[in-house]
């Protein structure tokens, strides 16, 4: 137990840190609103375009677009990892960084020896923490991980997508954490390009509901569903990545909340520890100086 001097400057201090991290939960708290009504207003929109392309593949057509063909060659991958340019939000940064130490080391550790993984960061926290394990990284995108207007990653998308038909990359994979709810965040690694498999759902109606005959559906296209598909293909793949970024967006804050509120609380707790210590202190303070007083009376006796 120290000084009261000290325990004073100890509360003080806790309480400063109490103030800042409740601030900064609050502040969190208002980003997450916003995060969460763009990620989930998203989703049906790239949910739609997945289950477009589905039917089209469903219906015949010809698989033999650059963004479906599956390399026979040597792999040259492409990571783009998705974090955060702030940290205060737990494991949330920490994670991502890991999971792409892990991919080298494991699924990928021939062609990163070999010099054919390439790695994209966005997220400063993320650059900082595979520069300090000495993973080079060929480009930083950290200017995404803030400003989540569509226009701004058209122009890498379009670059992406250039370099993938262009072969300098045979494969393409996301690695991001995918928002959950405010307390949960999973993270991803999502195959980009070449696309593999589209999963499409088919929703029963109220007839099939009700045991009647159900009659093949057959759509007419128009123009030719091959024209379709080169069209609605690469929209699809520039909503996919800019999805990832939005959850990755709701996602930090979610985090950066939930670290910031159990920061308070543990705050609360480390206040009411050193306030009794500073009780104590008091009281023996107090104590002593009776006694003090009091030895001092019968040595005048």
């Amino acid at each position: 137990m120290g000084s009261l001097k000290e325990i004073r400057g100890r509360i003080d201090s806790v309480t400063s840190t109490q103030q800042i991290t409740s601030a900064m939960k609050m502040v969190s708290v208002s980003k997450l609103r916003k995060a969460q009504n763009a990620i989930i207003g998203l989703r049906p929109y790239s949910e739609k375009l997945t289950e477009m392309i589905g039917n089209l593949l469903n219906a015949g057509v010809a698989t033999n677009d650059v963004w479906f063909r599956q390399q026979e060659q040597a792999p040259k991958i492409l990571i783009v990892a998705i974090a955060s340019n702030r940290g205060l939000c737990g494991a949330f940064n920490m994670n991502v960084a890991k999971k792409v130490e892990l991919m080298l080391a494991t699924d990928y550790k021939e062609a990163y020896e070999n010099g054919n993984v390439k790695i994209i960061t966005a997220g400063k926290q993320l650059g900082t923490s595979l520069k300090y394990k000495h993973i080079p990284v060929l480009e930083n995108w950290d200017e995404l991980s803030d400003n989540h207007v569509f226009e701004k990653f058209i122009e890498k998308v379009n670059h992406l997508l250039s370099d993938f038909r262009a072969e300098k990359f045979n494969r393409v994979v996301l690695v991001y954490n995918q928002f959950v709810n405010a307390l949960r965040q999973n993270l991803m690694e999502e195959q980009f390009l070449p696309i593999v498999q589209l999963k499409t759902e088919t929703k029963k109606s109220q007839k099939s509901e009700k045991n009647y005959a159900q009659l093949p559906v057959e759509f007419i296209y128009e123009p030719s569903k091959e024209m379709i598909l080169q069209e609605v293909v690469p929209k699809m793949l520039r909503i996919q990545l800019y999805k990832a970024f939005l959850d990755s967006s709701a996602a930090e804050h979610g985090a950066r909340m939930t670290a910031m509120h159990q920061a308070s609380d543990n705050a609360a707790e480390l206040l009411k520890e050193l306030k009794m210590n500073y009780n104590k202190a008091r009281q023996m303070a107090i104590t002593n100086e009776l006694l003090e007083i009091v030895s001092g009376s019968a040595g005048l006796e």
